[in-house]
Formats: C-alpha cells, structure tokens, sequence
C-alpha cells in the first residue's frame, strides 16, 4: 500500500509544478452534439458527449505508462487480499470448512454482480496488516433481493475481531439501515483481538454498536439473518441471537459466551464444543437458532429461502408473478377422508400431510423445526400468495409459544398473512403435580400478545380441538382473525366432554356410574354445533375444500388491503 501512496504523492507533486507534462496543463473542451435516437417524439433526448481529441501523443504515452504501472500495484495488493484465503485453504484441505469467497458464492444468485465494500481496509493500520480488516462485506442479489452480506474472515487468525473489523461490521450495518436493505451475517469468529481490546469494547463506536444498530434496524422492519458457520464467542454469540432467523451449522456452529477451556478453569468440568453450545443444543433446547443444517451447503439453501419468504418483492414492485403449483398430493374428498381419523380420541392428526394437501407444490419452508415441536410454523404459497402457517399438534407447550410468538412477529413485520390450523387439545390432559405451567402461561400470553396485534390478516382454520385459553393464541374468535373456518371433526369449548366429566365427578365426588349418559351427549352436540350455531364459526367447510376457501379468504383480505406505514416498532425478539 506504501508503494499506492508514492505512485498518488508522485502525481500530485507533479501536477503542482511548472515542469509537468502537457497532459496535466490541457483543459480539453468537450462538444455537445445531437445524434438521431430512437426515442419515440415524446421524448426529447439528451445532447451526447463528443470525445476529445488529446493535444497530444506524447502526453498520452506519458499519462498511460504513469496510470498503468498504478493500476498494476492496485491489481497486485487487491489479489493478495483475496488470495488470503485460498493460501490458508490449500494449507488445511482436512477442514469442513468453506472459504468466504465459497460462502457468498454460494449464496448469491449465479451471475449476480457483486460490490465488495471495503476491499483495502485494514491493509495498512499502526497495528498490523490485517487482509480486508478480517470482515468482508458485500452487497450482491440474494434470491432476487438485494441484500448487504458481512462475512468473518475465518482464516485470518480465526476470524479475530481487530478495531478496523468493527468499524468496518458497522459500515455494513449503515448501508443497510440507509437504504433499507436486508443484512445478513456469516458468523464465524473467536471474538476481539484481547491485546487491542480498549479500542475495541468499551466506547461508543465499539463493538457494543453493533447490538444497537442491530435492534435499531429490527424496529425499522429491515431484516437480519445470521448463519453461524462457525465460532461464535463472547460478545459475538449476541449477533445471532439478535437477528430475526438464525441458521446453524451441526459440528462446525457454535454458539456461547465462554468456550470448553474457560469452563475448565473456571469450574473444572470438562466438555465439548458441541456439548456447550452445538446447533442440536440451539435449535432444540435454548432456542437461539431456528434453522438446523448439516453443511454450509445446506445452510446457504436455507438462508436463501428465508430471504424468499421475505415478502420484500411483494411489497415493493410485484404481485404472484409466479407460476401457481398444485399440491403434489391428491386434495380429493377420498383422500381426505382416508387421511383423518374419525374422531379427535382417535390417533394423531397428521399436521405435515394436512399442510401438504393445501398449498403449492406442497412446498413448505419450516421455522424452528426442531424446537417446540408440537407446533409447527414455516412459509408457504396458497395459489400464488405468500403465507405464514402455524399448525398446532399436539400441547401449546412453553416452547411451542415462544417459537409461535417469535415467528408471529415475523410475520407481522414482512405483512406476510398468516392461516392457523388449530387443534388444540384439552389443557386439563397435560397437568400434573410438579409441572411448569408458570411458564407454560407466561409463554402463551406472549403468544397470545403477538397475534391480538398482529397488522396482518389472519385466517383460522379449526381442523381438531379447539379446547382451553392455548385456542385464542392459535387465532381463536376472541382475537379476531379476519375468518374463521372450521371441519366437520372440529370441537371448540373450554375442555372436551371427556375432561368436563372428569372434573365434574372430581368436585362432585361422583363415581363414573353416577354421571347420567345424555349428560356426555349434550356436552359432545354442545362443542359441535354451538360455535357454527352462533356464528363463532364463519363456515363449516370440507377438507377438501380448504384450499380454494383459504384462496378466496386470502384474495378478499389483501385485494384492497395498504401495508401498514413504516415506522419505528419493537424489534423481534426470541421470547
């Protein structure tokens, strides 16, 4: 870089001479002329530029071999910051790992243009050389979106955070926050550099910025995603965990404040890196990360269909461009009929297969799959619109709520509609003497928040059990979804007939013999018939009318609907 700043000095020094080329001396005049152009008549057109003749041939030899041997240095420093990488690749070819530039060729679209963005940073600081301030961001079209990605540098000291990397990780987040555009990061780093730790952690435009522009740019509705690929220590382990989705890598991802050797010292215990903080511990158990992949491969098919679900195209330019698919599988009544259990005490209801029998291409994008399971969330397209799904399966359990929470809020902020199936069973089956319920309450009121203000239209479809308060929370009347459907097995009522009877003998001290059978009769012609009775329900459809009704539903929602206005709101936060 020294030799870059000789090459510039050497020509300014030049240029205030009397002694410089004729070249430096010519103020060359350009002519405006008009050529015939194909604009209709309309149109005027704009006078075009005449190319100067230069005054002469000398003066250009002298400019070309001056620029020349400049742009070559520039050319030679620019192919070592990107050589960096492939020197350490070709050193460790054991590794699982990709290089950045892998990684975000791999996420861009094929052929897509890409503007690297701080290219020279760090390349020449009081502390070192430090290959494009260990932090490469890029802003390139992602799943058609334009997108700004910041990528750690892996292989230069472990992706080690040095000043110049956090100025630069907060330059990314500018040009996102300032054109609103989608930010994703590629986390993949040991933390800051200890030795220069007061210039990296405490002030106001240290490394703490970061977690302010990323709630900041929460609130304003702009997207984050992160795709821990590999260490995720410390301060940066706050990265992920504040963005909207997160996905991880099994074996290379990992995610906690303090390593295995800090744990060692600190209480003894030995441990693994998987053990602490592994996407089988993040996606299933703390819930930090959403998405649960075996490769970086993988991992950035993933990422490229959340930017999918993204609703930004939508929102801004087009409308169900796409070609609409039918479902894979067959939709008709048979089907159906031969799909569903009889009754609701009669075996599992196939949540998946429901799904799949009602949107397109029986495509479907899951949230959180391997954290609270017994509710399932992910994207989807009925006939041609993008739509959130939150299909219940089983007990509205405490993590089931956060994750309905979390992706309700999505939703909200991509005004992505949202259809619940619900089937909720009866909350009196699942007490028992030492359970959570706290929790499992505080997590279901957060759920049942989330949706009571949801902005964006909600349909309700009660396939099953509509029993207890864990129904309002997967759009239930009282929460006002803009419809509500319902099948001919569905049952809506505090707690089913079974359970009312058990509770009733329980208080009565009534022996099963004692209950008067038509008792159970009207309880059961109760939960049925009353909500289509008394308009709880708009309608009793089949199942294999699902589909078009959800269509027809969707269309009067959003035909004449207006996003609502942006604004400063409260960020996505994992409950």
């Amino acid at each position: 870089m020294a030799k870059v700043h000789g090459f510039c000095r050497a020509l300014f020094q030049r240029s205030s001479t009397s002694s410089r080329p004729p070249v430096l001396q010519r103020s060359p005049s350009f002519r405006l002329g008009v050529r015939r152009s194909t604009l209709s008549s309309s149109e005027a057109p704009f006078p075009v530029l005449q190319e100067p003749t230069l005054a002469c041939d000398e003066a250009a030899r002298r400019n070309r071999d001056v620029n020349l041997s400049l742009f070559a240095e520039i050319r030679s420093i620019r192919a070592a910051i990107e050589g960096s990488d492939d020197e350490v690749r070709r050193k460790d070819r054991s590794s699982r790992k990709l290089t950045v530039r892998e990684r975000i060729d791999l996420l861009r679209d094929d052929g897509g243009e890409v503007l690297d963005v701080g290219l020279f940073a760090g390349w020449s600081m009081p502390y070192g050389r430090v290959p494009n301030a260990s932090n490469a961001v890029v802003v390139t079209k992602i799943a058609g979106e334009t997108c700004v990605v910041s990528a750690n540098i892996w292989t230069f000291k472990g992706g080690t955070l040095y000043p110049i990397s956090v100025k630069k990780q907060l330059r990314a987040q500018e040009i996102s926050m300032e054109n609103r555009l989608p930010c994703i990061y590629l986390v993949d780093s040991g933390g800051a550099f200890l030795p220069l730790q007061a210039e990296v952690f405490p002030d106001r435009y240290h490394g703490g910025r970061v977690f302010r522009n990323q709630a900041n740019l929460s609130s304003m509705g702009i997207p984050q995603i992160s795709v821990v690929c590999g260490s995720c220590t410390a301060g940066g382990a706050y990265i992920p965990t504040m963005s909207d989705e997160a996905v991880i890598v099994k074996g290379n991802g990992s995610l906690f404040l303090a390593g295995p050797p800090l744990v060692k010292a600190a209480t003894g215990e030995t441990i693994t890196t998987e053990e602490l903080g592994g996407a089988d511990i993040h996606c299933g158990v703390s819930g930090c990360t959403d998405h649960y992949v075996e490769s970086e491969e993988e991992g950035f098919q993933v990422t490229r269909r959340i930017v999918s679900s993204l609703n930004l195209s939508r929102r801004r330019r087009r409308e169900r461009e796409e070609a609409v698919e039918p479902p894979l599988y067959s939709t008709s009544e048979e089907s159906f009929a031969s799909l569903l259990p009889p009754s609701l005490s009669h075996g599992q209801w196939p949540a998946l297969e429901i799904i799949a029998r009602v949107v397109d291409g029986s495509r479907f994008h899951p949230f959180k799959e391997k954290y609270g399971p017994t509710l399932h969330a992910g994207f989807a397209r009925i006939n041609g619109r993008l739509v959130g799904i939150l299909a219940s399966d089983g007990e509205l359990t405490a993590n089931a709520a956060t994750k309905g929470t979390h992706f309700v809020r999505l939703c909200t902020f991509r005004d992505i509609p949202i259809v619940f199936f619900q089937n909720t069973p009866s909350d009196l089956e699942y007490l028992a003497p030492g359970g959570n319920e706290g929790l499992t309450v505080k997590s279901r009121a957060q759920m049942m928040s989330a949706v009571a203000c949801a902005t964006v239209p909600k349909i309700t479809v009660v396939v099953g059990g509509g029993f207890g308060p864990s129904s309002f929370a997967m759009g239930g009347r009282a929460l006002q979804p803009n419809f509500l459907f319902s099948w001919p097995h569905a049952r809506q009522a505090i707690a089913s007939p079974d359970h009312q009877l058990q509770t009733m003998r329980q208080q009565q001290g009534l022996a099963e013999r004692d209950i008067d059978p038509a008792l159970l009769d009207r309880l059961e012609e109760e939960c049925a018939n009353h909500p289509p009775s008394n308009l709880v329900t708009d309608a009793v459809i089949l199942p294999h009318e699902t589909r078009q009704v959800l269509s027809q539903a969707l269309d009067i929602c959003t035909v004449y609907r207006q996003p609502p206005l942006s604004e400063h709101r409260l960020n996505v936060l994992r409950m």
